[in-house]
């Protein structure tokens, strides 16, 4: 990755950090994509023992699978201690006090360094967290050696087409990267395949989001933790004269009296296949010259 694309993960930690009071109120896009994910489960007859929810946020999708898996076992996994603490508002006092990593289904960390033990999960479900990871070849390496074979990994992430108003708008006002970018979907299953993943179903859909300013775009943006956190990021505030260019450049996509805000919304999943050379003892995979 180019290192003006570099995610920035202090800040992307901190951002989320600040968002988590006003996260909820503004999440409708993440709720919606989480709901159609859901949906999806509905043509997939698997039920597994352990799910992780990798980049669980407030806890929106955590709750619908505890739903849908009540004799599951269901782990909550997010970057932002915050965003944890407003995922379990009924936890008794005495256990507030206990370190998030301490709590058992509530764990802190970031998804390209998975705190788990090898074939541990069942069903890691990830709902729009992966576009904050750097290294997204490592991420999948990470997941495929927390799923029991048979395991499902199924995700949303977003595609290169998101918020491509607002990455028009500011490209011709500076050279710095104003908007995150992101992975193309036929990349993102080249990198299921790589990382041993089988059968990895991949799909796409456009959603766009109007508003009647920009300055609600960036205010729902900044409401869920999702401004631009890249090392490329233009450092300081923007001068009066250029944010109005940036404002005029959007302006100029206004229809039917809304400015559009677009979000490509890539989803998938894929098996972690069962390997029969994981029966085999120490011995016999020495003499087959297989490695430990």
């Amino acid at each position: 990755m180019n290192s003006e694309q570099t995610l920035d993960k202090k800040q992307l930690r901190a951002s989320f950090e600040r968002a988590a009071h006003s996260y909820d109120h503004a999440a409708v896009l993440q709720r919606e994509i989480s709901n159609r994910m859901l949906a999806r489960l509905e043509y997939i007859k698997y039920q597994p023992d352990v799910i992780l929810d990798a980049g669980s946020g407030t806890g929106y999708g955590t709750q619908q699978l505890a739903k849908r898996y009540p004799q599951s076992r269901l782990i909550a996994f997010d970057i932002a201690w915050t965003m944890l603490t407003h995922a379990r508002p009924n936890t008794a006092w005495w256990q507030r006090l206990l370190p998030l990593q301490q709590r058992g289904d509530y764990v802190c960390g970031d998804i390209e360094q998975l705190p788990f033990k090898n074939e541990s999960v069942g069903l890691i479900w990830s709902n729009l967290a992966l576009q904050w990871c750097n290294d997204l070849d490592r991420t999948f390496a990470e997941m495929h050696r927390i799923l029991r074979a048979d395991g499902l990994l199924m995700f949303s992430t977003f595609g290169p087409d998101t918020l491509k108003e607002l990455r028009q708008s500011f490209a011709r006002i500076d050279g710095y990267q104003h908007v995150n970018r992101f992975v193309d979907m036929h990349d993102i299953g080249d990198l299921l395949l790589n990382n041993r993943f089988s059968t990895p179903v991949m799909d796409m859909e456009y959603i766009t989001l109007t508003y009647d300013d920009v300055i609600g775009v960036m205010r729902d943006l900044k409401a869920i933790g999702a401004h631009n956190v890249t090392q490329g990021r233009r450092q300081g505030l923007m001068g009066k004269h250029q944010w109005q260019q940036a404002i005029n450049a959007y302006e100029t996509l206004r229809r039917d009296g809304k400015l559009p805000a677009t979000f490509e919304v890539v989803y998938g999943h894929a098996w972690k296949p069962f390997d029969p050379r994981s029966i085999l003892t120490p011995e016999t995979r020495r003499q087959l010259g297989l490695p430990p």
